[in-house]
């Protein structure tokens, strides 16, 4: 009857958007270590260049901004206080000075990193490394040696191996 109320169906379910942060696949997440646990957020203001798979450069690169390399580069490369990532494709002949470097391609050459070297599952390196901190994940290739720096170290950067640093000789096959 028309006093009765008819029901109305329900009406579709409100959905708002969330932004959520990019966080960076895990093939280029840091490797598990006691001091991180979670995924890497990569900042929403942090810059970076990126080489991409069909670009082949030869030459000297200095930049105060991140580098990814996905192609081909030989020569040097200087990125004092960033990042240089060599992406899975990426093949590199060069002398690197950074903050931090992560391999997860080839590189061929000395490696210098204020802070960190990592060498990921698929990374391939043939060259010294001299860091504070290295890390080479099971898998990787190395071949070379291994200076680690202490604290004192870091200010002798980049320049001839301290007195206190330690050095190893470490052959993976």
């Amino acid at each position: 009857m028309w006093w009765e109320k008819k029901s109305r169906p329900a009406a579709p379910p409100i959905v708002t958007p969330v932004e959520t942060p990019r966080t960076i696949p895990e093939s280029e997440n840091s490797m598990n270590e006691p001091t991180s646990k979670t995924p890497t957020v990569a900042a929403p203001s942090s810059q970076q260049t990126l080489l991409g798979r069909t670009v082949a450069i030869q030459g000297q690169i200095t930049a105060d901004e991140d580098l990814l390399v996905e192609g081909q580069f030989d020569g040097t490369v200087n990125l004092e206080s960033h990042c240089m990532t060599v992406g899975a494709n990426g093949q590199v002949k060069a002398e690197i000075h950074a903050r931090q470097v992560v391999v997860m391609g080839s590189v061929t050459g000395n490696i210098t990193a204020r802070e960190k070297i990592e060498i990921r599952r698929t990374g391939h390196v043939v060259g010294d490394l001299r860091a504070v901190t290295v890390a080479i994940e099971e898998g990787a290739y190395f071949k070379g040696s291994i200076d680690i720096l202490r604290d004192e170290g870091r200010e002798a950067f980049p320049g001839a191996p301290s007195s206190n640093a330690l050095k190893s000789s470490v052959e993976d096959a």
